[in-house]
């Protein structure tokens, strides 16, 4: 492929980008011009050198679609193996900061493992709120400068990555001010997130967006997703299912939930499509077939 080709491909791309988001990323409509915006400059190289690609922090409830975003964009522009996750939660201690960055002379500890394995990428820091203030200081250092220093004394280039910070500051205030109006929410929790975060760390991220609950239209929504993703995935190991019209109403009754957003709805329909497989191949079935709601047994069966 010649330079101009790869160049009309990477254009059409990015064109493509928020359509792509809005598939599959329900419910948050009002954040995803400024992801797009984001990470469009940062793929035509419009960023200042020696800085991340860019960063953004994301702010609300659990399963509201922070980390699922962070998935998509890099699977759709870099491949999902490009995603790089750390849990701040493991890294609540002072000591924790030898796990990151290696503890000792000659030791790269996970990020330089991570480094390792891709040069360019999104580094996804999940619960930041939860991470030692050591650790932040190595948070500035990529904001800052895009560059950060192992305990082998190796400083390593971060400017190839996107850095992504998701945190739940704020949101148990968020489900309480459903009734408030969209700019009243977002203004109360980067208030919250302004007060709890170093304002130096604050301050240095590009973008901070805050993601709504999500309502039972938009989980009945995600939930047909997910049922599609579950079918086509289970095609691919040969077990070919057609649900009847029964089945996405029984998995919303069995996974909706207002203040866990869509997780418990992904574990709805992978377990109850599942066990119907499961059920079928143990008794000598294909686990192909119609796939239907047995009211007696209150799961799902395939006929």
């Amino acid at each position: 492929m010649n330079r101009h080709s790869e160049v009309a491909q990477k254009n059409d791309k990015l064109q493509a980008l928020h359509l792509h988001l809005r598939h599959r990323i329900r419910g948050q409509d009002h954040v995803l011009p400024r992801i797009v915006s984001l990470l469009q400059r940062g793929e035509l190289g419009l960023t200042k050198l020696g800085r991340p690609r860019g960063s953004l922090l994301f702010l609300g409830p659990t399963g509201v679609g922070k980390t699922e975003v962070t998935l998509v964009f890099t699977k759709f522009l870099m491949g999902e193996e490009k995603l790089f996750r750390f849990d701040m939660s493991e890294y609540q201690t002072q000591e924790s900061l030898g796990l990151l960055l290696g503890s000792k002379a000659g030791e790269r500890g996970t990020f330089g493992v991570v480094y390792d394995r891709a040069k360019v990428g999104t580094l996804l820091f999940d619960e930041i709120e939860k991470a030692h203030p050591r650790v932040l200081d190595v948070f500035l250092q990529i904001l800052d400068a895009a560059r950060i220093t192992l305990a082998s004394g190796e400083t390593l280039d971060c400017s190839g990555f996107y850095v992504v910070f998701t945190s739940n500051i704020g949101s148990a205030d968020l489900m309480s001010l459903q009734h408030s109006t969209l700019a009243t929410m977002e203004r109360h929790v980067l208030t919250r997130a302004q007060q709890s975060l170093r304002p130096e760390l604050y301050a240095r991220i590009t973008e901070k967006l805050v993601f709504n609950r999500l309502s039972y239209d938009h989980q009945l929504e995600i939930a047909q997703l997910l049922l599609n993703q579950e079918l086509a995935f289970l095609k691919t190991k040969g077990h070919d299912l057609e649900p009847e019209s029964a089945v996405l109403p029984f998995i919303v009754r069995r996974g909706f939930h207002p203040k866990l957003g869509a997780r418990p709805m992904r574990d709805a329909v992978e377990k109850l499509i599942g066990d119907a497989v499961a059920v079928d191949l143990l008794t000598g079935g294909a686990g192909c077939g119609q796939l239907a709601v047995d009211e007696s047994a209150n799961c799902l069966a395939i006929h």
